[in-house]
């Protein structure tokens, strides 16, 4: 897929054509034979809709039509405006993971002009990536008998932004979803961050061999694991055992009626771990200690990890309440600002594809800076209401007074 004519071949770094620059190779699934919008527009117009707040395909053709006269200055738009079916069909067509891929290089981009590729140090800080798994609630249809979609993400704790995402039918499925996911990411010199679920030596193996590290939730549903963490930490804490590598950091929080100490505990190169050997790199046993008081009733709770990472207790302990904003910084805010619950998306590849496009209006939404303590919500809205402030969102475009 080629750019027209009528568009500069090599548009300004910051007009928003240089955006679809990034989708020139993202294949069309669509039949040649009566094509007569392009793909990467089509994609853009998407995106740019969702940014503004449209959740369903009529709103999107809604949102084109209303700025029609702002996009024909930078769009060819050999057929005119797409109609809601023609976003609908090539949206269900899009391959998800080659459209990933065409998105991942636009935000590498605007990561790189805004100063966020990390820069080495020395020695070189690891990188946390955080994967979950959400439930697409509104894919489901029970009247065929079809549960919700499941959307495994990776998030860069420190850029908050989403890295990656694979689909699967069912919860359970996650523990293969996940290694496909850490195929397609970069982990060198990064500290992969999964609760329970991906605690698995399979996915442990494919952190290491992809040059990662990895911090990973025990519950019992590892008994053998469970119960060897447990009885060292029990051992190291009671009798103070000799030769054992043991730190331990502490931090309290006040806020807003909270009172929570955390507790971290980092036993380096274990001893006592049944099959510790069948664990690719297993360095570190850790245990974290969260004791709360909320409106004065006293709670506790005790989480086990092994991980692969030479970290003192401090690191081990920010990676892990750095995992927590893959559920806050994250699903949360498409559940209340986007709405993601209440699609009902099921056709083709759109429940992937719409999703992606969520995450991708959310990274950008955060990154922009001009509106530091404006909501999402206000922020999609504003979007919407200025065309120069959704440049900005778009390529970082200073907003422009007046607009």
């Amino acid at each position: 897929m080629t750019a027209d004519s009528d568009i500069a071949s090599t548009p300004p770094a910051r007009h928003p054509a240089s955006i679809l620059q990034h989708f020139t190779d993202l294949p069309d699934p669509r039949r040649e034979q009566g094509r007569i919008h392009r793909l990467d527009e089509i994609v853009f117009i998407a995106t740019c809709a969702v940014l503004c707040g449209a959740d369903s395909w009529e709103q999107i053709a809604d949102y084109a039509h209303s700025k029609i006269d702002w996009i024909k200055t930078f769009l060819a738009l050999p057929g005119g405006i797409p109609s809601h079916e023609t976003f609908r069909r090539a949206i269900c067509l899009l391959d998800p993971r080659a459209s990933q891929k065409c998105f991942y290089a636009w935000i590498t981009a605007l990561m790189r002009r805004q100063g966020l590729t990390p820069v080495a140090t020395d020695p070189p800080e690891l990188r946390p990536i955080a994967i979950d798994g959400k439930a697409q609630r509104g894919s489901a249809r029970r009247t065929v008998g079809r549960s919700a979609l499941h959307i495994v993400s990776a998030w860069a704790v420190e850029n908050r932004l989403t890295l990656g995402q694979v689909a699967t039918d069912t919860k359970s499925n996650e523990i293969t979803a996940i290694p496909e996911l850490l195929a397609l990411l970069d982990l060198k010199g990064a500290v992969v961050t999964i609760d329970a679920m991906g605690c698995q030596k399979e996915i442990a193996a494919d952190i290491v061999s992809g040059g990662g590290q990895y911090v990973l939730a025990v519950k019992e549903n590892q008994p053998h694991l469970y119960e060897d963490i447990e009885r060292a930490f029990e051992e190291a804490l009671d009798r103070g055992e000799p030769g054992v590598d043991f730190t331990e950091c502490q931090t309290e929080e006040v806020r807003s009626g909270r009172q929570e100490t955390r507790s971290c505990c980092v036993i380096t190169a274990p001893e006592g771990i049944r099959d510790a050997g069948l664990w690719a790199g297993l360095r570190a046993v850790v245990m974290v200690i969260s004791q709360r008081v909320v409106n004065g009733a006293a709670s506790s709770e005790t989480r086990y990890f092994i991980g692969s990472a030479a970290g003192t207790a401090e690191d081990y302990l920010r990676w892990v309440r750095g995992h927590w904003g893959i559920e806050n910084a994250l699903h949360w805010v498409l559940d209340v600002c986007f709405r993601e619950d209440d699609q009902r998306h099921w056709a083709g590849n759109s429940a992937q594809n719409l999703a992606w496009l969520r995450k991708l209006a959310l990274c950008l939404l955060k990154a922009e800076k001009g509106s530091e303590g404006k909501s999402i919500a206000t922020r999609r809205l504003t979007a919407g209401w200025k065309n120069d402030y959704l440049l900005s969102v778009l390529a970082q475009i200073p907003e422009k007074s007046g607009a």
